[in-house]
């Protein structure tokens, strides 16, 4: 006779309709600023645990019963100290969180740039990656080259962010951003604003061609687009004005930043003359209108993920939606106010 299946944490998460996210935090009773769980979210998940009398196993914890016990970490940027450390805190938290939980051992693998200048990479005569069980691939851009390599050798590993293939599907966890960019773009226009643009490169990386592609989809070919070159937030306030642009979305929040503080040297008003949104969380200056990237819930489930391909393979591929963010920096255009 075969032996019932044992109940996973993915199981309890699709009875109650939530997140595997939220069935751990609800088993490890976790709660944080940025996640908050809802008392009938939180009675309905226990519900279903004792209705099924699930007992907690996850899939983390027998992880960590075996193998090394130590989860790898290679981030293709400097992550602290340094101007990005901001950026990389929430996801290296959420990681930290998960590994905790797991009982397993982190181990940072940095490919800052050496005495020489030379970046490392996954794959040198020094490298030391395969102390890790797997690894957490963490960076805005992640070498192609390494990533079809860990493919070929089958090295269990997950990318913060969505990769396109290298020889293969490539797992990751990141933002789904065109939904966002299309929703804010969506909200922009019934305020009546009908000259957009897109502030950034919007290409040369996943998450850049994701947030212009909803940009596209939703403001149409026609949306002047306006590349970031250093030092040139003065000569993009020159073609936002020419072009009669009254609503920008501008791709990096530095960036956003930048732009407002150039406008309102000039005597500009945000969002009176000029209405701003960030395709991302804000940096220093709090108050823009946007989203937020759920970055310390991506570090959860980079672990998760890479728990499930250490234990059953496969190439999970998730993308996890952002939190609208109302600020103070979109209005209606002046010819639509009252």
């Amino acid at each position: 006779m075969t032996p019932p299946k044992r109940l996973t944490q993915q199981d309890i998460a699709r009875m109650a309709g939530v997140s595997q996210t939220t069935v751990s935090m609800v088993l490890n009773n976790r709660s944080d600023t940025e996640v908050r769980i809802s008392p009938e979210t939180r009675d309905r998940v226990l519900r279903v645990i004792r209705e099924t009398g699930y007992i907690a196993d996850p899939a983390a914890r027998r992880l960590a019963e075996r193998r090394n016990r130590i989860i790898g970490v290679f981030t293709y940027e400097a992550v602290f100290p340094s101007a990005s450390a901001d950026f990389y805190h929430p996801f290296l938290l959420g990681i930290e969180e998960r590994a905790e939980d797991a009982g397993c051992d982190l181990l940072l693998f940095t490919s800052a740039k050496a005495a020489s200048g030379e970046r490392r990479r996954i794959f040198n005569a020094d490298s030391r990656v395969r102390l890790a069980d797997g690894c957490v691939l963490l960076g805005r851009t992640v070498d192609r080259d390494d990533l079809a390599r860990l493919l070929a050798e089958g090295f269990p590993f997950v990318s913060i962010g969505r990769r396109d293939d290298a020889g293969g599907p490539v797992p990751y966890v990141g933002v789904d951003y065109p939904p966002a960019v299309r929703a804010l773009v969506e909200r922009v226009t019934a305020l009546g604003h009908t000259r957009l643009a897109y502030v950034g490169a919007g290409e040369g990386g996943e998450s850049r061609t994701d947030r212009m592609r909803g940009f596209r989809d939703a403001a149409g070919p026609e949306a002047l687009h306006l590349p970031v070159e250093e030092g040139g937030h003065a000569r993009i306030l020159d073609e936002l004005s020419a072009a009669g642009v009254t609503a920008a979305f501008v791709e990096e929040p530095a960036d956003g930043t930048a732009l407002a503080e150039a406008a309102e040297a000039r005597g500009l008003s945000v969002p009176g003359d000029l209405s701003i949104l960030v395709l991302g969380t804000p940096d220093r200056r709090p108050g823009f209108t946007g989203f937020r990237i759920p970055r310390r819930e991506i570090g959860w489930r980079a672990v998760e993920l890479l728990t499930e391909i250490l234990e059953r393979g496969g190439t999970p591929q998730e993308l996890l939606p952002c939190e609208p963010v109302e600020g103070s920096t979109l209005a209606a255009p002046r010819d639509r106010k009252a």
